[in-house]
């Protein structure tokens, strides 16, 4: 699996780079639609943790950082010329293209986030705390309602009015072909595997490109462009 730079290993210096990113990109950018979403769970998941809401904060702390190392690392990657991993290119590719709407945009940034990246997150935290996945459960289970929850008011605040959006419509077709919930549930099962294949590096290999694959694949089916 590939490893990463170190980063800044606090929350609040992940928020600045996103913060960062937001004033840098313009509004209609498809990173700058994604990396709003993200900074509102992020900021969400900061406040969550100085309430005192995850039981394990050092455990938390880590997933949340490590995480978003991984869409900063793509980010950074696209930056310096460089191609990203196969997860995050369709949204590169098609960040300015006119036919694709913002809750598209925003829907294909967490599938490549959520598919990918958090199962690799999960390994990587599982190696900086010298722990199983399951030691990590509870976080992922409470990042990932988080998640859902967002999801549902990404939806509400980017979906079309039902005076636009109607059941034969192409974006309604589109979006019910994708689920949070079950992508949280299939990255679950992927860090599992790939924490079990530690100790088999060709193998895991294998499996983390297959993974990078099949999730670019599905975003690029998210950001099909659309009529208006």
């Amino acid at each position: 699996m590939p490893q990463l730079q170190q980063f800044d290993p606090t929350v609040d210096a992940v928020v600045s780079r996103m913060r960062a990113l937001d004033a840098a990109l313009p509004e209609r950018d498809g990173i700058a639609v994604f990396n709003r979403v993200y900074l509102a769970v992020t900021e969400a998941v900061d406040r969550r943790i100085d309430a005192g809401r995850f039981p394990d904060a050092r455990a938390a702390i880590t997933l949340d950082v490590r995480f978003a190392e991984r869409y900063l690392a793509a980010v950074d990657t696209v930056s310096d010329g460089r191609r990203p991993p196969a997860c995050w290119r369709p949204l590169f590719q098609f960040r300015r293209h006119p036919g694709v709407r913002p809750l598209q945009f925003a829907l294909a940034g967490i599938n490549a986030h959520i598919g990918h990246d958090l199962a690799l997150a999960v390994v990587d935290s599982c190696r900086s705390l010298r722990c199983e996945p399951a030691d990590l459960e509870d976080e992922f289970d409470r990042v990932g309602d988080l998640l859902v929850s967002l999801e549902e008011r990404i939806r509400e605040e980017l979906m079309p009015g039902p005076d636009l959006l109607q059941v034969a419509d192409p974006l309604t077709h589109l979006l019910g072909s994708w689920s949070l919930e079950r992508a949280r549930e299939a990255t679950w099962t992927a860090a599992r595997a790939l924490w079990a294949l530690r100790r088999l590096p060709d193998v895991a290999e294998e499996f983390t490109e297959r993974l990078d694959t099949a999730v670019g694949f599905a975003g690029r089916m998210l950001l099909t462009p659309l009529p208006d």
